[in-house]
């Protein structure tokens, strides 16, 4: 994909955000300490969140991330960003709903541990 067709797809994602992706930035990574950005390109991809003091990319994954292909996908993705030395941790869209508290203080560790 190239670089502007990527941009406008990143902003289209912005846009559109999922409700529990409107829940995490709005309710706790609009405001934490340490700068977040949401749907971000990094080299190919596109990240749900993304902190680059921290070298972080939180992943949020509805059920469509359930489905072998999508597996496959998001495991050589993760393997990719890794690569870059990035860490990537992943919630579910369940995590958000339930346990909202636990998710944020979840980050919240990751960021500190790696800064």
């Amino acid at each position: 994909m190239n670089n502007q067709k990527i941009l406008r797809l990143s902003q289209t994602l912005r846009k559109n955000m999922t409700k529990e992706e409107r829940h995490l930035w709005y309710d706790f990574l609009k405001t934490y300490p340490v700068q977040f950005k949401r749907q971000y390109p990094i080299g190919g991809y596109i990240v749900d969140f993304y902190c680059y003091q921290a070298k972080l990319v939180v992943e949020l994954d509805g059920s469509q991330h359930y489905d072998p292909e999508a597996i496959a996908y998001d495991k050589q993705r993760t393997a990719y960003l890794q690569s870059q030395g990035f860490s990537v941790i992943r919630f579910t869209n369940r995590d958000i709903a339930e346990r909202f508290r636990s998710v944020c203080e979840a980050i919240d560790i990751v960021v500190n541990q790696r800064l």
